[in-house]
């Protein structure tokens, strides 16, 4: 098969290295890739959001599959598009990512199916907004009901915070994301992350992966798109993912298909494990990263597989085989990181660090000749896998130390809560 990935992180990189090893594929393009994902594949200067572009290469290269990864070409339909040309293709439908899209849609589902999830109200003007928060007080939960590229959610300890989050949506920080505000009680608990292949009608769980969002060791600093994580995750017991598969995966699937739009891609579930057990926090439509990093090490089965009968309503008897063993992922960042930071800056060995157990996977990377140089805020993710999560935890690291970037910085608590649990 010759497929096209959308996409430059490091999701797409995973992605691109896993698909890489299919016997069914025949040629891989990425578009536009990074620097990592040239060494698996080839790269392609396009544009993303020009659709156009992206359907005149699917039919100049007689492309057979179309994966997308990065969240704001599945928002904006582009599976749509290219499902319109004849081509299937790994990514829901416009429609369908409203789950991700838009957080309201979401709730409005939870409500309809009886999915549990943090009570919430939605507004459409500051004034509204503000008075709420002042009746419900803090800690509470102010969200951009709109994509934000991981940054739009304030979990604010302080009323001060939460209006504080308030105006800047509606000032604009966010764009038209934050025209329309939701705001949630604060859950008390334990963040997972779940995977789910869904082909409309079909589930097929994956893995579970806990990251880590917050900018600095301990939690501290500002929320970001991730700065690793860890998979699978020990605090989610076979009863916990029982009761996530049938009281939040099976009635989203089955809401969807009874609206007319069933979902066909991988549902990733942000959950919050409660006394009461575990309630939804948002729905992604897309792969997570750094969550994907981890999960592709991880995975045993034929990726390409896996995604072509997930697109094409075939998923039926379909497994996923898994490494036993922990993956754990470090991201390297620019200092500055979420906020302003150097763009050029080279990296020095990075690039013969790769062996069974470890890989590091380029996000905001490109080559300029024999030098690699970093131009985004999450730069690389050294992942490894270990025999435990302290074991993949080191190994993570010691690449790490081995990578020369004085202009980079990371945490060095991922994988804590795991760690912790384990010395309890």
């Amino acid at each position: 098969m010759r497929v096209l990935l959308i996409g430059s992180g490091g999701r797409e990189h995973a992605l691109a290295w896993a698909l890489a090893k299919s016997p069914k594929l025949e040629k891989l393009f990425v578009a536009p890739g990074n620097a990592g994902t040239a060494k698996v594949a080839e790269n392609v200067a396009l544009d993303p959001n020009d659709h156009t572009a992206v359907l005149d290469f699917v039919r100049s290269q007689n492309i057979d599959f179309v994966v997308i990864g990065p969240d704001a070409q599945v928002v904006a339909g582009l599976g749509d598009d290219v499902r319109a040309i004849g081509i299937p293709c790994f990514g829901p439908s416009k429609q369908a990512a409203q789950l991700e899209g838009s957080k309201s849609f979401t709730k409005a589902l939870c409500d309809e199916m009886g999915i549990p999830t943090a009570a919430y109200a939605k507004f459409e003007a500051e004034a509204p907004a503000l008075a709420y928060v002042r009746e419900q007080g803090a800690p509470i939960v102010i969200k951009a009901d709109g994509l934000a590229l991981g940054k739009g959610v304030t979990v604010a300890m302080t009323l001060e915070e939460a209006e504080a989050a308030i105006r800047d949506c509606f000032a604009g920080a966010f764009g038209a994301s934050g025209a329309e505000v939701v705001i949630e009680e604060f859950l008390e608990g334990e963040e997972v992350s779940v995977f789910v292949l869904c082909d409309g009608v079909n589930s097929l769980p994956l893995a579970t992966a806990q990251d880590h969002k917050r900018a600095f060791d301990g939690d501290k600093g500002p929320n970001t798109g991730g700065m690793g994580a860890y998979s699978p995750a020990p605090v989610m017991t076979p009863e916990l993912m029982d009761r996530t598969l049938t009281e939040i995966i099976a009635p989203t699937i089955s809401g969807m298909a009874a609206r007319g739009t069933p979902y066909q891609g991988v549902l990733f579930a942000g959950l919050m494990l409660t006394q009461d057990g575990p309630k939804l926090i948002e729905y992604n439509a897309r792969f997570g990263d750094p969550e994907t990093q981890v999960l592709m090490m991880r995975l045993k089965s034929d990726l390409l597989d896996l995604l072509l009968a997930t697109a094409t309503g075939q998923l039926a008897g379909h497994t996923a085989e898994w490494d036993p063993r922990t993956a754990l992922t470090v991201v390297l960042a620019s200092r500055g990181y979420p906020g302003s930071y150097r763009k050029g800056t080279e990296i020095r060995g990075a690039e013969s660090l790769d062996t069974d157990a470890l890989r590091v996977f380029h996000a905001g990377t490109r080559r300029d000749g024999e030098r690699l140089l970093a131009i985004g805020g999450r730069v690389l993710n050294v992942t490894a896998l270990g025999s435990s999560v302290e074991e993949a935890q080191e190994r993570a690291y010691r690449a790490v130390d081995a990578i020369d970037w004085p202009d980079g910085f990371s945490r060095r608590d991922i994988g804590w809560r795991a760690i912790a649990r384990t010395r309890a």
